[in-house]
């Protein structure tokens, strides 16, 4: 946890479960949504309880009717020759293709994307996709639909979390993250990004150890090259001529809360226009 500091959320004193809770209304949350969070805890300035106060608070936000979802991204299980930061010496790639554990939805951790999803993916009753790399926790409702599917070859594609999101007419949460308006850190924009460039994106090698049937696999495969360069551009163009989009604190983090069906929709002819130009 930051140390204490300026409050720019509800109340004069530290950020507190139901301080977070009030901020999360006072910005639009309401029970009964199904919301994508993006977050950065060290963003929300010094929190009593941490990560658990925050899920805690999230959860009475949207109430027993309502779905949080996260990613649970765990791109370390990849293969080796495509590290770069380091790399892997070429010497080690077949003993760690043929050591590395298998992808488990139950214990495989998250990696780089802090400690409220990886607290969130080991919370009573979340449940996780099974994507070795990009998968997505959720809990409520609406969590099995959410995670019943994710192709490996297009995991934030069609079929995917993030369609069924779409789809249930959701909410997504940046709380706290990000440069600029924080949308390099939403992956939500990935969905349009498949809609918009569809079978003409360049596609990359991958790789990664699952379970079929219950026996552990090294499997090769090619997923969609993605890019997040341009989503702080067409988030904010979004923001600029949406009318829904609600800006405000939670703790003193500023936050943003937007519905996913009028972004994705906009940003697919944005993209469109935008990537051709650039080429």
């Amino acid at each position: 946890m930051s140390e204490p500091g300026a409050i720019v959320g509800s109340g004069a004193g530290p950020g507190t479960e139901q301080s977070l809770t009030a901020d999360l209304h006072a910005l639009g949350v309401r029970e009964g949504m199904v919301v994508l969070v993006h977050s950065s805890l060290s963003a929300l300035g010094w929190v009593c309880g941490g990560p658990v106060a925050v899920i805690r608070a999230l959860l009475q936000a949207v109430g027993v009717d309502g779905t949080l979802v996260m990613p649970a991204h765990s791109g370390d299980l990849s293969d080796p020759s495509l590290w770069r930061s380091p790399p892997a010496p070429a010497a080690w790639w077949d003993t760690i293709r043929a050591t590395m554990p298998a992808f488990d939805p139950a214990i495989t951790p998250t990696s780089h994307l802090g400690v409220i999803p990886e607290l969130f993916r080991t919370w009573p009753g979340t449940v996780r996709s099974a994507h070795p790399s990009c998968s997505f926790t959720a809990l409520g409702p609406h969590a099995g639909r959410i995670v019943a599917e994710q192709r490996l070859e297009d995991p934030m594609g069609e079929g995917s979390p993030l369609s069924a999101v779409y789809e249930l007419d959701g909410h997504v949460l940046l709380l706290g993250v990000g440069r600029k308006v924080g949308h390099r850190n939403n992956t939500m924009l990935h969905l349009a990004e498949r809609r918009a460039l569809g079978d003409g994106q360049e596609t990359i090698p991958a790789g990664a150890p699952i379970l079929v049937d219950g026996v552990r696999e090294w499997v090769s495969y090619r997923e969609p090259d993605i890019d997040e360069d341009d989503f702080d551009e067409v988030g904010a163009a979004f923001e600029g001529q949406d009318t829904t989009t609600r800006t405000g604190p939670v703790g003193q983090a500023r936050c943003t809360l937007l519905r996913v069906r009028p972004l994705v929709d906009f940003a697919i002819p944005w993209l469109k226009r935008h990537r051709n130009d650039a080429n």
